[in-house]
């Protein structure tokens, strides 16, 4: 069944070329039983009966190409149908083809053809009747059938705009779903850049900040190898710690570019999935942060203002990488003996950040040009970071000397 409609909907004038050689099979009975009667309604006499011929013909071939060329054969129908009126054929089968391609010129996007169509179905019945009287029937009867085939025409022309309102209904139901489909994967590859740029710049601040401490370090254990062998093996503990720690968090990152094929390919070799590499850090980290810098070298004073409380991880992750982003801009621009303070304060709707040294301070161009590291991603990204928060950020140099950040955290609206 299936493959007969598709044939049907691949080959539309073969179908309609079928129906009219039926028609015209139709009507060469008519012509050939009107040879031998002479009953109400059949051509006559040899005039009529040849006129009959050609307008059979043409009807049916109104009925082949209705579809191919719908105005075309609506003129042709009505060029027929008035030379059946002028030549007296009477009304013959093949006149069916007039509620076919009313119907068809109806369900089409062409309004002059429609509204010629309708007006010729509200006409040619009565006209049909007019012309073409039955003496065996009433005034009352004649009337009433002129009104049934009226209805008839017309009712092909409403269902015919029927069918063109629900193809057009239909068509836009396609479009929408195309323009939907076209911006879902518009806004997918937005969020797919979007979570590219969030995993850039966590891995500039865990690169950054871990390879700053392993690089300090290093350079202390070489400098006192031979002299202290003991504060050596604590900085190679110290570079290890950190190297471990670094790798630990990348693994984290890279973990959410797991696809869940691959997910589910881990769970069943037993193998640990993305969702096991461990929260993001947040302010309860800070704390470990701080040692670890401390513990590179760094003389930091944190501390902690207003009553802590459970905040959004948004701000968690973003107060966590505004204080490394700083600490780790401290140990590359501080120069020696640089101190630094990092002062966390809760507020009833906001966070407030305040880290600041007292080195010699950075470059000009690392808050005026928006954040050029030598990377280019340190205060850029942390710009990046407080603004998605709807936040707010200070960077610059310190009256007295150094180098101070301060951001302000909305705790309202953040997820």
């Amino acid at each position: 069944m299936n493959r007969i409609y598709d044939f049907i909907r691949r080959h539309p004038t073969w179908v309609d070329s079928a129906w009219a050689v039926l028609l015209l099979m139709m009507s060469a009975g008519w012509l050939v039983s009107s040879m031998h009667s002479d009953a109400h309604g059949l051509p006559q006499g040899p005039q009529e009966q040849i006129a009959a011929i050609p307008i059979a013909l043409s009807l049916c071939l109104v009925v082949a190409l209705r579809r191919r060329a719908p105005e075309k054969m609506l003129v042709l129908a009505t060029g027929t149908g008035i030379a059946q009126v002028i030549t007296d054929v009477d009304v013959v089968p093949s006149n069916f083809a007039f509620l076919v391609i009313i119907f068809t010129v109806a369900s089409r996007n062409i309004r002059w053809a429609s509204r010629f169509a309708l007006g010729g179905a509200i006409v040619a019945p009565t006209i049909a009747t007019l012309r073409w009287p039955n003496p065996d029937q009433s005034f009352i009867a004649a009337v009433l059938g002129d009104l049934f085939m009226t209805v008839t025409f017309v009712l092909a022309w409403v269902l015919g705009d029927s069918l063109r309102t629900r193809r057009a209904y239909y068509a836009q139901l396609e479009e929408r779903a195309t323009r939907l489909e076209k911006e879902r994967e518009a806004q997918t590859k937005i969020a797919a850049a979007a979570e590219r740029a969030r995993i850039a710049r966590e891995l500039h601040d865990v690169v950054a900040h871990n390879v700053s401490v392993m690089v300090v370090q290093a350079d202390g254990a070489a400098y006192v190898l031979d002299t202290a062998p003991e504060q050596t093996r604590q900085a190679l503990e110290t570079i290890s710690g950190t190297g471990r720690q670094a790798l630990a968090e990348m693994r984290r990152l890279l973990g959410v570019l797991r696809t869940g094929e691959a997910t589910a390919g881990s769970a069943a070799a037993g193998r640990p999935g993305p969702g096991e590499y461990g929260p993001q850090p947040g302010v309860d980290q800070l704390s470990e942060l701080i040692e670890q810098v401390r513990g590179a070298g760094l003389t930091v004073n944190f501390t902690i203002e207003g009553t802590p409380r459970p905040l959004p991880s948004s701000i968690e992750l973003t107060a966590y990488r505004v204080v490394q982003e700083a600490l780790t801009n401290t140990r590359k621009h501080g120069g020696p003996n640089v101190g630094a303070t990092v002062r966390l304060s809760y507020g009833d709707g906001e966070l407030s950040l305040l880290a600041e040294d007292d080195g010699r301070g950075a470059q000009r161009d690392l808050y005026e040009d928006g954040g050029a590291d030598g990377l280019g991603h340190g205060l850029i990204g942390m710009r990046e970071r407080v603004g998605m928060v709807g936040g707010g950020l200070e960077t610059g140099p310190r009256p007295g000397g150094g180098f101070r950040i301060s951001a302000v955290l909305p705790l309202a609206g953040a997820h």
